[in-house]
């Protein structure tokens, strides 16, 4: 039997070499090619190779796309996650922080919105800010101490 299009996408995603982009854009162009130009998994899948490869400028108007032509979960979570994280990286930390403010831990991406607005946070000048989120995030996985940590976290919003 032959592998559905998600498996090769998984298969391609578990031997992904940033270290051959050329070839890895290929090989991911393939799949990409097999759905529609308006696919919006196959839009998220190529926006997150050109993401891999450290093209975060490419892969940002490509997040954008997939997200606006319907991006369904789990990919969605994941894409809005990245477009932050890339957003960032590309010199744009209150877009990043706009985008991620809302976002609530889900199964699919925990807190990872939660990292990567502490991080664009930071890089808008907002470290106070960046500290609080990041220390409420990590509060939640504290056995000991939650209580603590996220009363000191709030303080840190009232300063």
């Amino acid at each position: 039997m032959a592998a559905s299009w998600e498996q090769r996408i998984d298969e391609f995603w578990a031997t992904a070499d940033d270290a051959a982009p050329e070839t890895t854009l290929r090989a991911m162009r393939v799949l990409v090619e097999e759905r529609g130009e308006d696919d919006p998994d196959a839009l998220y899948e190529w926006a997150s190779v050109h993401d891999f490869l450290g093209r975060e400028a490419e892969a940002v108007p490509l997040y954008r796309r997939a997200l606006d032509a319907g991006l369904a979960a789990p990919r969605r979570q994941q894409a809005i996650v990245q477009l932050g994280s890339s957003l960032r990286n590309v010199g744009e930390p209150g877009e990043a922080v706009a985008l991620l403010s809302p976002q609530e831990p889900d199964a699919v991406v925990g807190d990872a919105a939660q990292a990567f607005l502490a991080l664009a946070l930071h890089d808008a000048g907002r470290p106070g800010e960046a500290l609080r989120v990041a220390l409420k995030a990590l509060a939640k996985t504290l056995p000991l101490y939650r209580r603590a940590v996220t009363a000191y976290a709030d303080e840190l919003g009232s300063r």
